[in-house]
This record gives structure tokens, C-alpha cells and sequence, in this order.
């Protein structure tokens, strides 16, 4: 147990699915790592559902890995569109947990792939390779595994003025990192876009209303030494929490 101002976070090893961050305690982070076997979350719904509603909020921290694209809406992979690690299992755990936190109202944090679990979860679909499918775009694969460290600052983010973002960090633009090459294509219902990149692309978005409900496409955790604002942005969501 680690205090949200002290908790440092860390890419997870490539042998589990996925890593959660869930405050049960106002203004306490527990990391939970989803292992393989936690695909029962979703076969087992009455017990799990029972211990999720002992949780306050999710914050979900991305890592390099895909969505399928049968979970959303998506191009098949094929010789045109490249599909990196895929995950079906990590897919139905996460986006069951997003889809059970917006129907109880609980805050829900989504980063880079979790920006893109949210969109899924409520309907929306995405690119499942932006290289392929939008010509026009800027490049947003600054991947560490091809050598970028993951504060490298790749490209402008504009923030719609009067949203939940702009609150949080202001509507001056945004450097942000970017480690993705899948990005939302259709908006789900509900959900409105908070801020874009050069090319018009989403990342940042969030439902209007009283729930902490909000996703960014890049690492803020990443950027806290770089951007003060990156740091309000985490502690905006452990405040929702803590109410």
C-alpha cells in the first residue's frame, strides 16, 4: 500500500496481462496485476462483480500491447494493416472492468490503451493501425522498444477550452509522448473529444456530467518531471476518488 503522491509506476513484465491501478482508501493506490486467469472476472460475474463494488475507482495505465480488432469494430489484421500484441483475454477483462465502473458512476482514468478501453467499452471504435488507415496522420509510434525514451516529447496536444481537461491542466497546448499506433475512429455516444493532435487525431476525451470519466492518449505518469500539469492531471483523479 503506497500513497498516490509516492507511487511510482512501472511498465509490467511481458508475462501478465495487464497491471490497474484501484484506490479503495480515499487517496490510497493498490497496483493490481491481472494475470491470464482473471478472464474468470468475466465468467464469474456474480462473485467478481461483489468484490469490484468494494472499489472506489480504476485508473487504467496503458502499455504496448493492442486491442483486437473483433473487440472494436476494427480493420483484420493483414498484410496492410499491422497488428502488434494481441491479447483477447487482457481485452474482455478490461473492458468489462471499464464498462462495470461507468454503470456504477465510479471516476475511471484511461491512458493510452485505456483511453481507447473507454471508447470501446461505451461503442466506439478505432484505427487498429493509423499508418495504414489515415494517410494524413503525423507519426505516433514513439515506441521505448524502438529507442525512445518514454518522456520523449512527440508532437503538440490542443485542449478544448471549458472540459474537464482544460480544468485540470488549462486550454494552453500540451507536449505530449506517444506510444500508439491505434487511435480512436469513432467517438462512442456519449463521449466528447477533450483534446487533438496536429492531424486531427483524438487524444483526450470524456462524458460531460458529474462522473470522473476521462481518457488522454499519452503517459502523463511519464511526464510529471517535464509538465507540473501532467502531475494534476493524476491527482485531479485520486481528489474524484476521495469525494
Amino acid at each position: 500500500m503506497e500513497p498516490a503522491d509516492n507511487l511510482v509506476l512501472r511498465e509490467e513484465p511481458g508475462n501478465v496481462v495487464g497491471q490497474c491501478l484501484i484506490i479503495v482508501e480515499p487517496c490510497v493506490l493498490y497496483p493490481l496485476v491481472i494475470e491470464e486467469s482473471l478472464d474468470l472476472l468475466v465468467r464469474k460475474r456474480r462473485t467478481e462483480k461483489a468484490a469490484f463494488l468494494r472499489v472506489t475507482a480504476i485508473r487504467r495505465a496503458g502499455v504496448i500491447q493492442e486491442l483486437v480488432p473483433r473487440e472494436q469494430g476494427g480493420a483484420e489484421c493483414s498484410t496492410r494493416i499491422t497488428c502488434g500484441r494481441l491479447d483477447p483475454a487482457r481485452d474482455r477483462v478490461e473492458l468489462q472492468l471499464a464498462r462495470w465502473a461507468i454503470a456504477e458512476g465510479k471516476p475511471l482514468f484511461g491512458l493510452c490503451r485505456g483511453l481507447q478501453i473507454v471508447n470501446v467499452a461505451l461503442g466506439g471504435t478505432l484505427y487498429q493501425d493509423i499508418a495504414a488507415q489515415r494517410r494524413d496522420a503525423i507519426k505516433h509510434d514513439y515506441f521505448p522498444t524502438a529507442g525512445f525514451p518514454r518522456d520523449h516529447l512527440a508532437h503538440r496536444v490542443t485542449v478544448a477550452s471549458g472540459s474537464r481537461l482544460d480544468a485540470l491542466v488549462g486550454s494552453a497546448p500540451l507536449e505530449v509522448n506517444s506510444m500508439h499506433h491505434q487511435a480512436v475512429k469513432d467517438l462512442a455516444r456519449g463521449l466528447v473529444s477533450t483534446a487533438v493532435a496536429p492531424d486531427g487525431l483524438v487524444e483526450g476525451l470524456e462524458a460531460p456530467g458529474s462522473q470522473f470519466l476521462l481518457g488522454v492518449q499519452w503517459h502523463p505518469e511519464s511526464l510529471t518531471d517535464r509538465d507540473p500539469r501532467m502531475h494534476r492531471l493524476l491527482t485531479g483523479f485520486v481528489e474524484a476518488a476521495s469525494r
